[in-house]
């Protein structure tokens, strides 16, 4: 009987130090911030959060192959996504930049933060800057600053899309702007 007594005890514990974890737990309101993708496509925050893996990962793909295309197109420099051994730690070089391109990072998780440090110290003994270029402004900062820590340069928002226009002399914003409405995904 002692033994369940403590078994119970014990459990109720664990049970406890969540319940007040979870009580003291401060949510931040909703972000309510679209970004240009989001505004090309007429996606709003309220549909996105439907699912949030599947856009995040679809406008990441998206704003991906925008870079490399533009890219590509703009500059004579331009290499495909770097392979080092099975390893694909950028989606394209320009110049002294090895990118990889991040629409968010919203993910802390150590497996992650793992594989941008190593990435990061491959395109550095490959003689190149890591540079990560992320759309979105919202991201974790935990993340942020790992990967700044394991050797990223980091541009989020603006700052990505002023490094583009630097970097190739034509404004990707402009062009985005120029198409909000055009592939309006919520138009029959």
């Amino acid at each position: 009987m002692q033994k369940q007594t403590n078994l119970s005890d014990k459990l109720e514990e664990i049970l406890q130090t969540y319940h007040d974890s979870f009580s003291a737990k401060v949510y931040n309101p909703e972000n309510e911030d679209t970004d240009l993708l989001m505004n090309v496509f007429g996606i709003t925050q309220e549909r996105k959060r439907e699912n949030r893996q599947y856009w995040g990962r679809e406008l990441g793909k998206c704003w991906e192959r925008l870079v490399v295309t533009f890219c590509k197109s703009l500059r004579d420099d331009f290499k495909p996504a770097l392979k080092i051994g099975s390893d694909e730690p950028c989606d394209l070089v320009i110049g002294k930049y090895a990118i990889d391109t991040k629409y968010r990072i919203g993910s802390g998780d150590s497996g992650t933060l793992k594989k941008f440090r190593l990435y990061s110290k491959m395109l550095k003994q490959e003689g190149y800057q890591p540079l990560l270029l992320i759309l979105r402004e919202d991201n974790l900062p935990a993340a942020i600053t790992a990967c700044r820590r394991g050797g990223w340069k980091i541009l989020q928002g603006k700052e990505s899309l002023d490094f583009l226009k630097e970097q190739t002399s034509k404004d990707l914003v402009q062009f985005l702007e120029k198409r909000v409405g055009k592939f309006d995904i919520t138009v029959p």
